[in-house]
């Protein structure tokens, strides 16, 4: 078999676009490949799927190209009785197929006007985003809320768009589901909201485990915001209204920015999981912008949220050229943050659990939406593009954090935590990440034991071929897998 690795340099005007060199560059050839060479050893208990999407373009963008447009593409490995197995797959949505049968972009991205694109789609829905599990499917995700796209767990297929049982139109829903939903390990049960540009601009569902869209409701805001993320505790959904917003201007005109409004404050809207509309409570907090939520759950009076809070969402003033104001849009100042909201009285405390630059969190999802302990966020590289050098995991009753450094000149990825069977605690099972080496222009896949992440990885795996920086990743224990397909 032979494989490519791609190099692309392209040009934003007449600067390098780093997001096209190196690592960020895409790869063209889709394998599989099993038993994958291991320095060290896989554990015998390590059973299941890691999946990561992440943006990979097909063809040579036109225009100037921003990380969050590529194509998405999937990269996954499989672990099974200490070996180890690797595909990769595009995700087939309706965007790709189109340009795959044009042989050439009919889009251009999202930093681009919009006006020359096709009208039926503006902005190319290429579900890069996330990938998350239910109803023994994979499901793909796209950060402006897209067509969700179910994709085959073995096969890394794309079996198509899901309308969860055809019942979404009847209620209202256009068909979309935004970057971040939110599985219930406990009930099956899948939590999403859909945002756009019109009144009421979000709406709030709930997807039964057999795949039913079974709750659909219109969430008024002020205006036209951009939610990346929520979150779910035992009772409620947690939805967010930021200051990040679509400038309604610049959409009529055909463009899409953002502006961060400071005179604006937080608001975090409490729903009863299939509460009506007019159920919704608001809290009030400082302005920010939240990219990714890590845990909510309810404590007495309170629903306590664990986030990673930014700052400042959009660059200062004095960055000058679209080059360097892009990279400045795609850099993150984050901090892991607590809030909580006071359901008797209406109040919201809120503050630092740490000062360090961390992001893109991960915890054990079997206590998703229930009181929890531990995170693990990737620690952000000081360089312009965004690099991952580190995890750390953070213990919120101490307040104190153990740190994993992938090592000089190696940067990893999201790192969904894989719980070992008959674990004794919350903690008990393991760190798995994908891991880039510059200086050997090499992945790979490292294992950590989550209990005690400050020693050595205990398995590398080595992938056949690079596996380019991306966005979001999930672990789907082997013994949730259709098992029509083993």
């Amino acid at each position: 078999m032979t494989l490519r690795n791609d190099v692309v340099n392209f040009a934003i005007e007449t600067e390098s676009n780093p997001y096209l060199m190196g690592n960020y560059a895409p790869v063209h050839a889709e394998i599989v490949v099993d038993d994958l060479p291991v320095i060290g050893e896989i554990p015998r208990d390590l059973n299941g799927l890691y999946v990561r999407n992440g943006p990979n373009p097909q063809h040579q963008p036109e225009g100037r190209y921003h990380w969050f447009d590529g194509d998405g593409m999937l990269h996954a490995v499989r672990f099974h009785d200490g070996k180890a197995s690797y595909r990769n797959r595009w995700i087939r949505t309706d965007g790709f197929e189109r340009e795959a049968h044009a042989g050439k972009p009919l889009w251009t991205g999202v930093i681009e006007p919009l006006t020359s694109n096709p009208r039926d789609m503006l902005l190319k829905d290429t579900a890069n985003t996330d990938v998350i599990y239910h109803n023994q499917k994979l499901v793909a995700l796209w950060y402006l809320a897209g067509d969700p796209y179910e994709i085959d767990p073995y096969t890394l297929e794309t079996l198509g768009k899901t309308d969860f049982g055809g019942r979404g139109a009847a209620g209202g829903w256009r068909g979309k589901v935004s970057a971040h939903a939110k599985v219930d390990e406990q009930s099956g049960e899948l939590m999403f909201f859909d945002y756009g540009p019109r009144a009421p601009f979000m709406h709030y569902g709930v997807v039964a485990p057999d795949g039913q869209l079974k709750h659909f409701v219109p969430i008024d805001l002020p205006g036209p915001r951009l939610p990346h993320d929520m979150a779910i505790t035992k009772r409620y959904s947690i939805l967010l209204d930021l200051p990040l917003i679509n400038d309604p201007e610049a959409l009529r005109a055909g463009h899409h920015k953002i502006v961060f409004q400071r005179d604006l404050p937080s608001r975090f809207g409490l729903i009863p999981r299939y509460g009506a509309s007019t159920s919704i409570r608001w809290f009030e907090a400082k302005p920010c912008y939240l990219y990714h939520t890590i845990n909510a759950w309810e404590d007495g009076d309170e629903v306590v949220l664990d986030t990673c809070r930014v700052k400042q969402p959009v660059p200062q003033d004095g960055v000058n050229g679209r080059l360097e104001r892009m990279l400045a849009y795609l850099r993150l100042d984050a901090q892991l943050y607590r809030y909580r909201f006071n359901l008797k009285t209406g109040a919201t405390h809120e503050g630092p659990l740490d000062d360090e630059n961390t992001e893109f969190p991960t915890l054990n999802t079997q206590v998703l939406g229930q009181p929890s302990r531990y995170a693990y966020n990737v620690h952000i590289n000081a360089e312009k593009t965004l690099l991952f050098e580190g995890i750390f995991k953070y213990d919120t009753h101490k307040q104190r954090h153990d740190a994993i450094w992938f090592g000089e000149h190696r940067f990893g990825s999201e790192a969904p935590f894989a719980p070992r069977p008959h674990a004794t605690s919350e903690d008990d099972g393991y760190l798995v990440s994908f891991v880039y080496d510059g200086r050997e222009d090499r992945s790979e896949v490292v294992i950590y034991d989550a209990k005690d992440v400050t020693t050595a990885p205990l398995a590398r795996v080595l992938l056949p071929q690079r596996v380019p920086i991306g966005f979001h990743a999930c672990w789907v224990p082997e013994e949730k897998l259709p098992a029509q397909a083993a």
